[in-house]
């Protein structure tokens, strides 16, 4: 036995000495070109022989992310395989919930039907020197169709469940052009949206704010009808009105509604009609696009304006990329609803302006901007919502003259709320709001009594 046992030790020390030396001989005298063609064509050969068949699901389908690899991420659960060793763990401040997510190169075996099915998740690094990641899903061949009549499809449905019971808002800005050059999926970076606006907060009239959340109501229910329609399923709203009157906050209250992710598009950071359809495309289904003050973001009101002269200063250190941005109105349009406009599902896009009269008219037609909503001062129902809100209160002896002086005088719900901040003592809180509206109110007077002056 000790002898056969010598001789067997002896013939793999043999064979791995031989399989050694052939490495190195190929790695050394055999061109890479060639190593890789017979490399390819023995995995080939080796491959005839299996039952197995292999999918790969990329990341992203040319430079758009692919649905299907998102609904990998949220239906596989790492935890429930025993044999997984490594998995990454996230946690947002608000759920407190730890979500558990594949790790790199790791392997998990799910089952359906019977059959089961070897996933594994492979990152490496790709052109350009950036992350590339994509799934391997293994099972038998016979199964094939099979899996992707049946067994996809319950991928995305349960994922789609598993992705709304996990789902925290997110909201996202555009990602600084020099880290976002050359890579796909990254013209966005986002936090957590944890802004605690709701309906039942925001300083608005019942009858408008009842109209907004009908109006979203349809929306998110007529899929069907949009595509029988021959429509992309979007709605633009423009919200109008002074500073301080609430549209960051009707945002954030719709965006908790409807349980969307708010995507901030600020125009100064575009470069061109192209990075904007780029940033349209990267854009999520399920989600709020938000442009503010869409009046000063760019000269767009101006259709014919001529372009500003080039600066004789040299630019000899500005790279071509951080040039001024150049988003034309058309392209802005086309950006709105046209062919671009078609590319995601159950949008919705937000215009804010301080001044409604300066926008181009082609920009509020129906079908760009659906519904306007003028966003005004405070009103008496407005002021009675911050009073509950921020005092606890809905009635006080004082409320008939604060409501008196609110349909003479102009002040936001921004500055109603700062007046409650000031105290909690609900007399002390009215009497200086009461104080502000009268200096306003003084004011105005004087203003109206003031001579004329002509230049």
């Amino acid at each position: 036995m000790t002898s056969k046992f010598q001789n067997v030790v002896s013939t793999a020390a043999s064979v791995a000495a031989t399989v050694m030396l052939l490495r190195s001989f190929t790695h050394n005298y055999i061109p890479q070109e060639f190593q890789n063609y017979f490399y390819s064509k023995l995995s080939k050969l080796l491959s005839s022989f299996s039952t197995e068949v292999t999918l790969v699901i990329d990341e992203f389908n040319g430079i758009t992310p692919n649905p299907l690899f998102a609904a990998a991420q949220f239906y596989l659960k790492p935890q429930e395989a025993p044999n997984t060793k490594r998995f990454r763990a996230t946690m947002t401040s608000r759920s407190r919930h730890v979500s558990l997510l594949m790790d790199g190169n790791d392997e998990i075996t799910d089952s359906f039907n019977g059959v089961p099915f070897r996933w594994r998740l492979v990152s490496r690094l790709g052109k350009s020197n950036y992350a590339v990641h994509f799934f391997e899903v293994r099972f038998h061949k016979k199964h094939r169709e099979m899996v992707l009549a049946e067994y996809f499809p319950r991928v995305m449905k349960e994922a789609d469940a598993a992705r709304e019971r996990r789902k925290t808002l997110r909201l996202f800005t555009v990602k600084d052009m020099r880290f976002r050059m050359g890579g796909r999926g990254e013209s966005w970076q986002g936090v957590n949206l944890e802004h605690p606006a709701t309906f039942a907060t925001v300083a608005m009239d019942w009858e408008l704010k009842e109209m907004i959340i009908r109006d979203l109501d349809r929306f998110v229910e007529r899929k069907g009808l949009y595509k029988s329609v021959g429509k992309a399923w979007k709605r633009g709203y423009l919200l109008s009105g002074p500073p301080g009157t609430g549209k960051s906050s009707l945002i954030a209250a719709m965006a908790n509604y409807l349980n969307f992710d708010v995507y901030d598009l600020e125009l100064a950071a575009v470069n061109g009609n192209s990075d904007l359809r780029r940033l349209l495309i990267a854009t999520g289904n399920r989600s709020i696009l938000v442009v503010e003050d869409i009046d000063c973001s760019l000269h767009l009101q101006d259709r014919l304006a001529k372009p500003k002269p080039k600066s004789s200063q040299p630019h000899h250190f500005i790279p071509h990329h951080f040039s001024a941005p150049q988003v034309t109105l058309s392209g802005f349009l086309n950006f709105i609803d046209g062919l671009w406009s078609s590319c995601g599902n159950e949008r919705i896009v937000v215009f804010t302006t301080n001044h409604k009269e300066k926008l181009d008219p082609a920009l509020l037609r129906p079908g760009r901007m659906d519904v306007h909503i003028d966003m005004t001062y405070c009103t008496p129902g407005g002021f009675k919502m911050l009073a509950s809100n921020y005092l606890g209160i809905t009635e006080h002896p004082l409320f008939v003259q604060i409501e008196n002086l609110l349909g003479v005088i102009d002040v936001t719900p921004a500055e109603v709320g700062e007046q409650f901040l000031l105290d909690e003592d609900p007399d002390i809180a009215l009497n200086s709001l009461m104080e502000l509206l009268l200096e306003k109110k003084r004011n105005h007077e004087l203003k109206m009594k003031a001579p004329l002056t002509f230049q």
